[in-house]
């Protein structure tokens, strides 16, 4: 039995983050169309991620490499979800 691999999306943001809530919505909307799944980390509970991100949030991992931040744009997602897993 193999595990599931991880969500190619990853959202790092913080409670009552307006930005935060538009970007969680345009990533539910892409995923949904695209069969992706995302996870999405608090900076209050991951002080790494709070150091490397703090002026940036919402932050948007791909495969865990940095690619949008602020604002999410949904085409831009869905074209980099449509590039292979790398390896």
């Amino acid at each position: 039995m193999t595990a599931a691999p991880e969500p190619r999306i990853t959202l790092v943001g913080k409670p009552g983050c307006h930005l935060c809530d538009d970007a969680r919505a345009v990533i539910e909307r892409v995923c949904a169309e695209t069969g992706e799944e995302y996870t999405e980390i608090s900076i209050y509970d991951d002080l790494d991620m709070a150091d490397l991100y703090w002026e940036q949030i919402p932050v948007t991992l791909v495969d865990g490499v940095q690619h949008d931040f602020w604002r999410v744009d949904a085409d831009r997602l869905r074209a980099v979800l449509a590039a292979p897993r790398p390896q």
